[in-house]
């Protein structure tokens, strides 16, 4: 049956980009080799920017250096874990690289996390040393005899701005700051770097080897240990070199706006700029002024954001006084964006938008639409990049293919694909199987190849024995005049099963009620698809990575028709 699957025939390769391969011979080589080889050759050219401040490729990598020889001296050797609590700002990308230098396995934590939250990170991975935000460590500090870890490196914002910055980003309190009270083994970023010398060499790891444990977000259930082996990260920026042909080495400007404790921030922004020898601008907070601001100052080229942080930028007055003519290439991920915002955001900018799809289990790319030739299909998350592979296949089984167009759970096979989940051989075995990471995404393939994310497999409401998927009644209510965001979910109906219920979040100065929303949607939706109540919010729960948490808004229904 296979031999004759029309997703095997990989009709997406037609539409690929001039100078896309269809296979890559890839480098044995992990990311602080990586690291090493950048360096040399850009040594003196901008690796990070943060808040004005500067720091080559080579002081990056003298500071990566010294940081492995303060994590050696802590006891920390090959296969022990590490725990990183930061946004994006200097001391996370250099914790990360020094902790693989040396062998030991990264485990990236949300810093909005709730203490219990963290207690099972880390212990779950086993983490020995946190680094983390003076802001945090009084919290940390009283968390620490609840788990293993040992020692705790405190960094501060204040750390690497600018001197005029810090003094008044402290007196304005536009920056936090913290005293880190007194306590063990709890030392600072800065005197740890002082302290030790580079050290030399580094711990050979294969590729076969975990590089991280990266936690997903827990939206169902208690989060799990995703394990990223070496070379899971370093294929993924291999794939994604692979993708942008006539983009060379050096000269680009990458904004690190998304999450570096996400794992579309860290390898799509933080790793393939460090494999690339890119410059990257460090937002810690992506809302929508410092996104704007950034743009205007330091002028990135590229761009890769989630939804939340294009409807932000929309919606926001300094859009109008920010030249958005440098960004080559704007990216969206993570949650499906509506074909709206796409449609407004280029006709504000002038900039172009490509869509594509991923997961914490992925890397995370696993689609891109190509990003030139006008190949790009807006709505879709674009085709499968090299050396990936996917199908759709029944619920049912999950063995049979669907027929070209046809709804089903789409599978993925690819050197992007994680090891499995951290102590947890029965859902490894659930979602691995034969070498396919099933993702419990519903998806459609058209006849050029290109993918559909239609909803989340959990997500779908069944209304009077009808399939319904959420994300199309969203479309429908983002294309309304007076509706920010938008999120559908199924509710219970003692005829039909379930009804389709609709939150909004209504633009600035904006008024609606529910039987106008209802009626709008006649014309557009089925009956069976009509929303029959709308609730009205100031915001809609996300996660980190700006992704609408519709099973928390589904929890909380729930809760209240209960009570």
């Amino acid at each position: 049956m296979e031999q004759e699957s029309v997703y095997l025939k990989k009709p997406w390769l037609r539409s690929y980009e001039e100078g896309v391969p269809e296979f890559i011979a890839y480098r044995e080589i992990c990311l602080p080799e990586i690291l090493d080889e950048t360096a040399a050759r850009f040594g003196p050219n901008d690796c990070l920017i943060f808040q004005g401040t500067r720091v080559s490729f080579a002081a990056f990598k003298d500071m990566v250096d010294r940081f492995a020889a303060c994590l050696t001296d802590f006891g920390i050797k090959k296969g022990d874990a590490v725990a990183i609590l930061l946004p994006n700002i200097i001391p996370c990308v250099a914790a990360y690289y020094a902790i693989l230098k040396i062998g030991a396995i990264a485990v990236m934590n949300n810093p909005l996390y709730s203490d219990p939250e963290l207690e099972h990170q880390f212990n779950d991975s086993g983490s020995k040393v946190l680094v983390t935000l003076d802001v945090l460590a009084k919290r940390m500090i009283d968390l620490r005899p609840k788990t293993g870890i040992r020692q705790i490196v405190t960094t501060c914002i204040g750390d690497y701005l600018p001197p005029l910055k810090r003094v008044l980003g402290r007196w304005l309190k536009k920056y936090p700051f913290a005293d880190v009270p007194g306590a063990r083994d709890v030392y600072s970023w800065l005197d740890c770097l002082k302290r030790y010398p580079p050290l030399a060499g580094e711990v050979k790891s294969s590729f076969d080897d975990v590089a991280m444990y990266q936690y997903t977000g827990g939206t169902t259930g208690v989060s799990k240990g995703v394990m990223l082996t070496h070379g899971n990260l370093s294929k993924q920026v291999q794939q994604l070199e692979a993708w942008f042909p006539k983009l060379g080495k050096g000269g680009e400007i990458m904004l690190g706006a998304l999450p570096y404790f996400h794992v579309f921030g860290l390898s799509v922004s933080m790793n393939f700029s460090i494999y690339m020898g890119w410059a990257q601008i460090l937002i810690p907070r992506p809302q929508p002024e410092p996104l704007l601001e950034a743009i205007r100052n330091f002028r990135p080229t590229f761009a890769p954001l989630v939804p939340t942080m294009y409807i932000g930028m929309l919606n926001h007055p300094d859009l109008k006084k920010t030249d958005m003519s440098c960004i080559k290439g704007a990216f969206s991920g993570s949650a499906p964006l509506p074909v709206e915002v796409i449609h407004n955001f280029e006709k504000a900018t002038g900039g172009v938008i490509v869509e594509g799809f991923g997961m914490t289990e992925t890397t995370p790319v696993t689609h891109v639409n190509p990003f030139a030739g006008g190949a790009r299909k807006v709505g879709s998350i674009g085709v499968p990049i090299s050396d990936t592979l996917c199908r759709i296949v029944d619920l049912e089984t999950g063995t049979r293919d669907m027929p070209v167009g046809e709804a089903g759970e789409l599978i993925i096979k690819g050197p992007q694909v994680m090891k499995g989940y951290k102590d947890r051989p029965e859902e490894t075995a659930s979602a691995l199987r034969d070498g396919w990471m099933y993702t419990g995404d519903i998806a459609t393939m058209d006849e050029d190849g290109y993918f559909y994310i239609v909803d989340r497999k959990k997500d779908m409401i069944i209304s009077g024995g009808y399939n319904v998927y959420p994300r199309d009644i969203d479309e429908v209510y983002y294309q309304h005049p007076k509706i920010q965001e938008a999120c559908a979910i199924g509710i219970p109906d003692p005829r039909r099963g379930e009804s389709v219920k609709l939150f909004v979040v209504l633009k600035e100065g904006e008024t609606a009620t529910q039987e106008e929303l209802i009626e709008y949607g006649r014309t557009k939706l089925a009956a069976y698809k009509l929303p029959v109540e709308v609730e009205f919010r100031k915001e809609l729960p996300k996660t980190n990575v700006g992704k609408v948490l519709r099973k928390q808004l589904r929890a909380e229904e729930m809760e209240r028709r209960k009570a």
